[in-house]
């Protein structure tokens, strides 16, 4: 039975699953300050690949989010930027017009269309080998293309520790879920990450203490350089939005 097709409590739902790239979304909504509750939608579990699920995104995918409204949002990117555009007051990203919005944009769609994508390859080559049993060479490629793409994020950032120069944005939260992907990959996490591509690192430990942030993050990650476990991929039943909090 679907959960939550109809919302009727002027609240956010976000569906979404621990440690994916919910997370961001989470955050977003954390920085806002507005009401939302989480709805688990295990990706370990499937829960997303269920007739359900599917009545809420046809593609199966999280995150998705109803709005108080009562539209459903899919697409990371477009999520963010709409709750941007509907709480202008929070300063997610930079007024429009200004040429710190136009690098903000750009590095979100970049990760969007170049980095992000790169997981379902690294996690499911079968899906994408060209013939039968090149998934590992596949697999091999997918993960030299991710490690490319971030050091050209890594060139682009002019802050200390954020993105921009000017401070805080919300592409800042993209960057950070993400780069704790992929999951089994140990060696990128504990060595390449972090000498590689120091000021991605330094951004996600930022983000992850930040006020609005620090409870959301923890809830996912259990430190700011932790990956889930296959064991921790299991969430919790549903979670409520924490306090807003000035950050």
């Amino acid at each position: 039975q679907p959960r939550g097709c109809r919302n009727t409590h002027m609240n956010y739902i976000l569906y979404g699953s621990r440690g994916s790239g919910s997370l961001a979304i989470e955050l977003a909504l954390s920085e806002a300050g507005v009401p939302f509750r989480v709805e688990d939608t295990s990706i370990q579990g499937a829960a997303q690949r269920s007739e359900w699920f599917s009545a809420i995104n046809p593609q199966r995918k999280v995150p998705a989010l109803l709005t108080p409204q009562g539209e459903t949002l899919t697409e990371s990117a477009a999520i963010l930027l709409s709750l941007d555009e509907r709480h202008r007051e929070a300063a997610l990203l930079p007024p429009a017009g200004t040429p710190e919005r136009a690098q903000a944009l750009r590095w979100l769609l970049f990760i969007s269309s170049e980095i992000y994508p790169l997981i379902e390859v690294i996690d499911y080559p079968e899906r994408f080998e060209a013939s039968p049993g090149t998934a590992d060479a596949t697999r091999a490629l997918a993960k030299a293309k991710w490690r490319d793409r971030w050091l050209l994020l890594e060139r682009a950032i002019a802050g200390a520790p954020w993105l921009l120069s000017g401070g805080f944005c919300l592409v800042d939260l993209y960057i950070a879920v993400i780069s704790r992907w992929p999951s089994g990959d140990k060696e990128y996490r504990a060595e390449w990450l972090p000498t590689r591509a120091p000021r991605v690192e330094a951004l996600a430990r930022a983000v992850a203490e930040r006020t609005a942030c620090k409870a959301v993050w923890q809830g996912h990650f259990p430190s700011p350089s932790a990956q889930p476990a296959a064991s921790e991929l299991e969430p919790p039943a549903t979670r409520a939005s924490p306090p807003p909090a000035a950050s």
